[in-house]
């Protein structure tokens, strides 16, 4: 069984899919991290030396070849990656198991405002203006990920009921 965790960023992905992963005895795989493990090099010097287009076509690449196995996994995407390539399409053709872990923005930006260091993209956004960011980003991504499976619901809840509610949602 192969499930695929997406969503914003700060909504848990990771943390997720490494309980999830353990939980059901799978192979926890992020994107991120298989495509800088591949390259030899982080997703942020592949960007700033080969682009973003060279990164979005490695990142398509990467996610169908991990789709295509026959593998079991929990795999974590970037909150880029379904806007991207037919990404999404490929999910959805290739599981069932696609799961969009919804977080409001309020909550979004309680999160990430105390990650900002550690978020490229965020880090030259004053806290102030925040919300607006990821609201547009949401506005923009939210036709991708509505075409997850399943959402899951996430605000206040602990990334243990988040695993659990995934759980019981499993074909």
């Amino acid at each position: 069984m192969q499930i695929v965790l997406l969503g914003y960023m700060g909504s848990g992905k990771s943390t997720i899919g490494q309980l999830l992963a353990e939980h059901l005895d799978y192979t926890f795989l992020d994107l991120d991290a298989y495509i800088e493990e591949a390259e030899g090099e982080p997703i942020t010097v592949i960007f700033k030396e080969k682009g973003e287009i060279y990164f979005r076509k490695k990142e398509a690449e990467s996610l169908r070849l991990l789709l295509d196995s026959k593998d079991d996994f929990v795999l974590s995407i970037g909150g880029g990656t379904p806007c991207y390539a037919n990404n999404m399409k490929a999910i959805v053709e290739k599981t069932q198991n696609a799961f969009y872990l919804k977080v409001s923005i309020p909550e979004l930006v309680e999160r990430l405002s105390v990650e900002k260091a550690n978020r490229p993209l965020l880090q030259n956004i004053p806290k102030s203006e925040l919300s607006e960011f990821i609201g547009k980003h949401l506005f923009e991504r939210s036709f991708y990920y509505s075409q997850a499976a399943h959402k899951i619901f996430s605000d206040g809840k602990t990334p243990e009921e988040v695993m659990k509610n995934i759980t019981e949602l499993l074909r």
